[in-house]
Formats: structure tokens, C-alpha cells, sequence
């Protein structure tokens, strides 16, 4: 994780938006396909694991009574604090304890490549206990991440580390991204 630490650092070295999230119209549009994909107008509690900048809280936080997102670079966790007064967000790198809030919603928005397939099993127990009955929401980059794990086979380890808590299924599939949910505690 430290190279990819190291990596993220330098992307926020001179601005809190190194992926243009605040003006490119792809990701607007994912953002609103997001908050699309939600089963509920309001959620009591959300944790987003991996939050950014923010961007994406902007877009969910109004549904959600309360809004917690950790995030690994602290520049990235103060322009999300910017972004969202009313959020509560912390720097973390996972694997890190999760912060426990009884939380309705999980969402992991382009993160779980940015993870080693052990780390993903071990988030996907962390989850399970910190969030036993959460709607979950994994959006996955389909093109090269760049990283060891890419979206589509980090997003596979993951449902695999789920299976039997819940069922992940496809809501959206753009060919450059896709959008899955599913609720804890129901499966097939």
C-alpha cells in the first residue's frame, strides 16, 4: 500500500481535483448515476471508503442524515470537508478500523483496485460487521487503473469476500464504468 500511498499523495500534491471530478461531465454523470442507483430517498447513516475529495458525497450526502467518508490523503479529507460541512470525514488508509456509525449505506466508489486481494477479503468482514444491514454500492472504473488489480477483478475478490452476505448486482454497465448493489443480509 505504500506505493500506492505515495502515488495518491503526489496526484493531491497540487490540487484537491487530480481527476477533474469537479467539472468533467463523465464524472457528473456517474456521480448522478450513483445517487440513481440508491433504493431509498433517505438513508440514516452513510460510510464511503475511499471518499476523495468529496465529489461524490456532494452528490449523496443530502439523502443521508448522516454522511461519514475516509479518505488516505488529508488534502483530499479537507476539500471533502469543504465540500460537505455537514459530513464527518477522517483520514484513514485502510486496511484501518472503520469507523462504526450503524450505517444504512456503503458505498466504494473506484477504491477496491487500490486494495491487495487480501485487503479486500479482510474489508469485506470489516463491512459485514460494521454494516450488517447496509445497502452496498460499488462503482468500478472499467479501463487500466494502473494498478496491480483492475477494476473489473478487484470487484470479483470483492463479491467473492461477500458471497453469502450479499448478492452484488449489476445496476449499470457504460462499458467505461460500472454500478453494482446489493443489501446485506439478502441472498439468493
Amino acid at each position: 500500500m505504500t506505493a500506492t500511498l505515495d502515488h495518491l499523495h503526489q496526484l493531491y500534491a497540487h490540487t484537491d481535483d487530480p481527476w477533474g471530478f469537479d467539472d468533467s461531465p463523465y464524472e457528473q454523470g456517474k456521480f448522478i448515476a450513483t445517487r440513481n442507483a440508491l433504493t431509498k430517498d433517505r438513508y440514516r447513516a452513510a460510510l464511503e471508503i475511499g471518499c476523495g475529495n468529496g465529489a461524490l458525497a456532494r452528490h449523496l450526502a443530502p439523502h443521508c442524515a448522516r454522511y461519514t467518508g475516509i479518505d488516505a490523503v488529508d488534502r483530499a479529507v479537507i476539500a471533502a470537508r469543504t465540500k460537505v460541512p455537514g459530513g464527518d470525514f477522517l483520514v484513514g488508509c485502510y486496511p484501518c478500523p472503520l469507523p462504526q456509525g450503524n450505517f444504512d449505506l456503503v458505498i466504494l466508489s473506484e477504491f477496491l483496485y487500490f486494495l491487495t486481494p487480501g485487503e479486500i477479503a479482510h474489508l469485506s468482514r470489516d463491512i459485514a460487521d460494521c454494516a450488517p444491514r447496509a445497502e452496498i454500492i460499488c462503482i468500478t472504473y472499467l479501463g487500466d487503473t494502473e494498478q496491480t488489480l483492475q477494476g473489473g477483478g478487484a470487484l470479483d475478490l470483492f463479491k467473492a469476500g461477500m458471497r453469502g452476505q450479499v448478492d452484488l448486482e449489476p445496476v449499470m454497465n457504460t462499458g467505461l464504468y460500472r454500478i453494482d448493489r446489493g443489501e446485506m443480509g439478502r441472498v439468493a
